[in-house]
């Protein structure tokens, strides 16, 4: 068992950014800035964590992956777990081929769901089910949603680092323009993560479309390409991927 809790945070704590391939190419970058935005949560009363996962299948790979995932539903819906997520790329010749989202109440919950036994097994097979995966652990920092009563069915995610010495620029930048990027009608909800482990990538940002009309339509508005055009300004590096849903996985 110690040999597997050393295995799993060594998962948690390497985390890399370096996917071939980015989604569609509206690349939009945003935060809320809360007062206690740089400092670290409690571990057992939160905020929220968000534990996300990149997942890429072999050639021909996808159906028995998703085989796998039925074989595993019942496991890992732990008490722990509040809410989780499964996106597949909007266009199946990217990487990443797919994207899942682990929502607890505080980062003690998470610790506590990816220390069980049966949980640590499933990470170990993992590897036998995929050719490469990436897992990140976030806190939350913003969640806005104009209708909380279902999911948007396209969501684009936003990795963002900062430039050496640059986060409180980007802030307060992301600050000014929050306003602006959350007020267009196309925008279903939006929600802004910081890397736990302060490593890359830095921030996740995620917007929440209906469809995927909407989400191109958003991202063709003047206002929305003037904050783009400017975001290079204050980010060392983001990546962008688009995902939809995959309806048949939710759990709330």
């Amino acid at each position: 068992m110690i040999l597997r809790f050393a295995n799993l945070f060594l998962i948690l704590l390497i985390t890399l950014v370096a996917f071939a391939g980015c989604g569609r190419t509206q690349n939009v970058i945003v935060d809320d800035v809360s007062p206690t935005d740089t400092d670290m949560p409690d571990m057992e009363t939160g905020p929220p964590v968000k534990v996300v996962w990149f997942i890429n299948f072999a050639e021909g790979g996808k159906t028995a992956y998703d085989d796998w995932v039925v074989s595993i539903a019942e496991t890992v819906r732990a008490p722990e777990l509040v809410r989780s997520r499964i996106y597949d790329n909007v266009d199946p010749e990217l990487r990443p081929h797919r994207y899942v989202e682990l929502e607890f109440d505080s980062f003690f919950d998470a610790a506590t769901y990816m220390n069980r036994p049966e949980i640590v097994e499933v990470f170990e097979d993992a590897p036998n089910h995929a050719t490469d995966q990436t897992l990140h652990t976030f806190i939350q920092r913003s969640d806005d949603s104009k209708d909380k009563a279902s999911d948007g069915e396209i969501k684009k995610v936003v990795l963002v680092d900062y430039p050496l010495g640059g986060k409180q620029a980007y802030l307060d930048w992301a600050a000014s323009i929050y306003s602006a990027l959350i007020e267009p009608p196309e925008l279903k909800a939006i929600a802004t993560y910081e890397n736990y482990y302060g490593v890359s990538p830095h921030r996740l940002i995620t917007f929440e479309f209906a469809n995927e009309a909407e989400a191109t339509a958003y991202s063709a508005l003047e206002v929305i390409k003037d904050i783009d055009a400017e975001a290079d300004t204050y980010v060392h590096s983001r990546v962008i991927h688009t995902f939809e849903l995959v309806a048949g996985y939710i759990r709330d």
